[in-house]
């Protein structure tokens, strides 16, 4: 048996023992998901940051919203295509993967979207959500309109630009500490 290999390069154990929120909120992922995600043991070292981060992601990728939960992983999937963070295209693709029930698209989207068959609107979405990772400044009212003409509203244009927002953020940090994707993720919905 190998020795247990550490989830980031960064040596912050988590909080022993867990409070008994973050234990019942850690055995529901266990349940559901077969695994506590690495991503959740690497903010164990700080109770108030993990709370702060798994606040957002429910809110940003779990809360009702006019973006489908498959195309907030797509969001999340191009956006850490363009950063190349291994963590979340391992994680996120696997999602793409489950919730689409196509291997092929979550393996395109992972390595290119533009090569995916996509409808008009996901492709204008995951362009915009490009766009937010790359030269965000650059974001003019053309942009946002173009994702109306495809049938998004602001509120959905808001929740597209949060999506993509929050993803570049995680692959910074997960690329920093060079946090490692649960092995489960690998052959999952292939």
């Amino acid at each position: 048996m190998s020795p247990k290999k550490s989830v980031t390069a960064l040596d912050l154990p988590p909080v022993d023992p867990l409070p008994e929120a973050t234990q019942k909120y850690f055995d529901i992922c266990q349940e559901k998901l077969g695994m506590v995600p690495n991503v959740l043991t690497a903010h164990a070292f700080d109770i108030e940051k993990l709370n702060a981060f798994t606040g957002l992601y429910n809110n940003l990728m779990l809360a009702g919203s006019g973006l489908s939960k498959l195309e907030r992983e797509m969001i999340a999937v191009t956006v850490s295509s363009v950063n190349k963070c291994f963590y979340c295209l391992t994680a996120h693709g696997a999602a793409v993967r489950e919730l689409s029930g196509d291997p092929i698209l979550g393996e395109m989207i992972v390595m290119n979207y533009r090569a995916a068959p996509l409808d008009d609107r996901q492709r204008a979405m995951l362009e915009f959500a490009e766009k937010v990772t790359r030269n965000s400044a650059e974001i003019e009212e053309a942009d946002r309109q173009h994702l109306r003409d495809v049938g998004f509203d602001d509120r959905d244009i808001w929740d597209i630009a949060n999506v993509a927002a929050f993803f570049n953020m995680t692959n910074r940090v997960a690329s920093a500490t060079d946090m490692r994707p649960n092995d489960n993720y690998h052959a999952q919905h292939r």
